[in-house]
């Protein structure tokens, strides 16, 4: 008997351990899961975070030595964790690009900006308006300037005004000087004439399809 005792009170020990046991991880792992949640999230939350955010920024891109271009902004943030990373200007951007003689080929502005580093990829967005060396104005909602293939383009409407004439149309791709440019789906043509040469029978502003410098535009029309 005293042996039987001995073993039950043996097996009642053993019980009341397994139960502190069970009860001690059921605290404990939860407690670790929602730490590991946590962390995650941590991670997560510290990836969708600028690794640098700049205000009032004026500066100089330099790219293999050679200057680039000029960058003015009220807030700069680089997303260096990002997939694929990216510079973002969400309060608008000013940029003036040049050429090789640090001669000023084009200054753009824009609503909101991102620079996709590795891609060499700018998407300017809202209000874009770029001007050309050659004095021509180019106004769009979007706009991508591709560095690597040295074009800019756009699927939106673009009114480009030149000196003498005005055009508009959907779909734009242009060599990155904004030299020699093709409109898609021309709209209108509208020729400005010099106030010494209209008459009172000839409108100031006249639609002519046919008044295109094949050098410097080449429009296409829909088939």
């Amino acid at each position: 008997m005293p042996v039987r005792n001995g073993l039950k009170t043996y097996s009642i020990i053993l019980n009341i351990t397994a139960a502190i046991y069970a009860a001690v991880m059921f605290v404990i792992f939860p407690s670790c899961s929602n730490k590991e949640k946590g962390l995650v999230e941590a991670i997560t939350e510290r990836d969708s975070l600028p690794s640098m955010k700049s205000l009032g920024v004026t500066t100089l891109i330099s790219d293999s030595g050679i200057t680039r271009y000029k960058i003015i902004t009220e807030e700069w943030s680089i997303f260096d964790k990002k997939d694929p990373p990216y510079w973002a200007f969400e309060k608008g951007v000013y940029l003036e690009k040049f050429d090789s003689l640090l001669h000023i080929d084009a200054s753009i502005k824009a609503d909101t900006a991102y620079y996709y580093e590795k891609k060499k990829l700018w998407e300017l967005k809202g209000n874009v308006h770029i001007q050309s060396q050659r004095g021509d104005k180019f106004d769009t909602e979007l706009l991508f300037w591709d560095e690597n293939d040295k074009k800019v383009y756009s699927d939106k409407f673009i009114r480009i005004e030149q000196e003498d004439k005005t055009i508009t149309g959907y779909g734009f791709e242009s060599n990155q000087e904004l030299t020699d440019y093709v409109i898609r789906n021309t709209t209108g043509v509208f020729t400005v004439e010099n106030q010494a040469t209209t008459t009172n029978n000839t409108p100031k502003d006249s639609v002519r399809q046919d008044s295109i410098p094949v050098r410097r535009i080449k429009p296409v029309r829909k088939q």
